[in-house]
């Protein structure tokens, strides 16, 4: 909840950035909850039905059926510049090593206005 939020906020607010949140909520909770929480820049996908996210990225937490916190920071050639797995699923990331990074990335990273 806060993550996402935070991500809102802030990481969503650059041009030419795309955020996304994925977890395993259903689309119809995830949907619901975006409305309640005002979470209109982040956009939210699920990994529910078959898992290939979590399998994909090594995020999926096989005994809880979760994906752990993680931050992806592609460039525009989609190349991963940017990775942070938390160790704790109670632990936020370090939002300011990934909006530094974002401010870093060439045309794409100038706040809007």
């Amino acid at each position: 909840d806060l993550e996402v939020r935070r991500f809102n906020e802030t990481a969503a607010q650059f041009e030419g950035v795309s955020v996304y949140a994925v977890s395993m909520d259903l689309p119809f909770a995830q949907k619901r909850w975006c409305g309640a929480a005002g979470v209109d820049r982040v956009r939210c996908l699920s990994d529910y039905r078959d898992h290939s996210f979590g399998k994909a990225t090594g995020t999926r937490i096989e005994e809880l059926g979760l994906l752990t916190r993680a931050v992806f920071v592609a460039d525009e050639e989609g190349k991963l510049v940017y990775v942070e797995y938390v160790p704790e699923v109670a632990e936020h990331p370090d939002y300011e090593a990934c909006l530094n990074c974002l401010k870093k990335l060439p045309g794409s990273c100038r706040a809007a206005e």
